[in-house]
């Protein structure tokens, strides 16, 4: 009976046996990890044993690019304004009538009482002066003088190189709300496709997410952000740290975002001004851009005036221009205060940012 039980025993367990040896043989080895290569995308592909995965960094848009298509946009966005002008100059008659609807058009796109007028002056006595009625000479002529009023001479090259073992160090101001912190990020992006090196310096420290959101634009192209992990810490430390650290790792440039609050301007005035000094005891600043968000039209030059008052603005960055009919603020802003546009943002995207074209940015207008 017992050896019976026994040899029931032993076939049982030759059974299994060759149960799971059947099982394995149609199954088919175990998967590599990330899953075959023929079936994986290249994102799932797990690294050799031993060797540290290398962080995916994004390839910012060139920006050669990327000027001919915010053109593009912009000719989209202001097109009304410059059809408008072309139908006025292009009537039977110019009269005193035409002349002053041509000059509510121009006030009305946020180009300003003076160079409005100034504008309209010019081209009534070229019109008078030629004697022409011709669409396309008179296009020609809107185009000059827009132009002139635009001011092709002024510099608008970014201060972004320093000298020696000196960083270039950019401080962006401006007003809540405006896109400070995104235009640091888009110009880094910038920079990061002319192949600077450089390093960002997160001095908005009352805003909760505004370190969090400097650091993942950063962190997108492989640039370093210098932060405090202490909520409403002193801006003026960050930014003195975050020149230390540029000149200490010799990058090419430090870009400062700083708070926009716009308590009372005395408040403004001794934040910034603590800023740039601290700043300034480590590396000159070379530039001091202000950005401003071309939908507040008018409301934007009160705030560039404040800013102005209070710290040394060399250039401005108009915002959201590609949401409104209003690109005259342009004029306005640069007539007001004698500082060139350098930078305009066209759209939401990372790479919607582009050195300001002034011939462009007409041709835009009236094509």
């Amino acid at each position: 009976m017992n050896d019976t039980l026994i040899l029931i025993l032993y076939i049982l367990a030759g059974v299994v046996v060759l149960g799971g040896l059947a099982f394995v043989f149609l199954k088919g080895p175990k998967a590599p990890k990330g899953g075959y290569p023929e079936t994986r995308d290249e994102d799932d592909t797990a690294p050799p044993v031993g060797e540290k995965a290398e962080p995916g960094y994004e390839t910012p848009a060139p920006v050669a690019g990327r000027l001919q298509r915010l053109r593009a946009r912009l000719a989209r966005s202001n097109s009304m304004l410059g059809k408008g002008l072309l139908a006025l100059l292009s009537s039977e008659k110019i009269d005193q009538d035409v002349w002053d609807e041509i000059e509510e058009t121009l006030l009305m796109a946020d180009l300003g009482s003076e160079p409005s007028q100034r504008l309209v002056e010019a081209l009534q006595t070229r019109v008078r002066v030629e004697g022409t009625d011709d669409p396309v000479r008179v296009k020609t002529m809107l185009r000059e003088e827009l132009l002139k009023i635009v001011d092709p001479t002024m510099d608008r090259e970014l201060g972004l190189d320093g000298e020696g073992e000196n960083p270039g160090v950019v401080l962006v101001v401006g007003v809540n709300g405006v896109g400070k912190t995104t235009t640091v990020g888009k110009l880094a992006r910038v920079m990061v496709a002319e192949d600077k090196t450089l390093l960002l310096g997160a001095a908005d420290t009352f805003r909760a997410a505004a370190a969090d959101q400097l650091e993942t634009w950063g962190g997108r192209v492989g640039v370093d952000t210098i932060r405090s992990e202490q909520e409403g810490a002193d801006p003026a430390s960050v930014a003195y740290e975050s020149a230390a650290e540029a000149k200490k790792r010799g990058v090419d440039t430090l870009m400062v975002d700083t708070a926009g609050r716009l308590q009372n301007k005395a408040g403004l005035m001794d934040q910034l001004g603590k800023v740039k000094r601290v700043v300034e005891k480590v590396s000159p600043v070379t530039e001091v851009l202000l950005v401003i968000d071309a939908t507040t039209g008018q409301n934007g030059m009160v705030q560039a005036k404040v800013f102005a008052e209070v710290v040394d603005i060399t250039g401005i960055v108009l915002t959201k221009l590609d949401g409104t009919a209003k690109g005259g603020i342009v004029v306005a802003i640069q007539n007001e205060l004698g500082v060139p546009v350098k930078l305009v943002g066209l759209g939401e995207g990372p790479d919607d940012l582009a050195p300001f074209d002034p011939e462009g940015f007409v041709d835009a207008l009236i094509d």
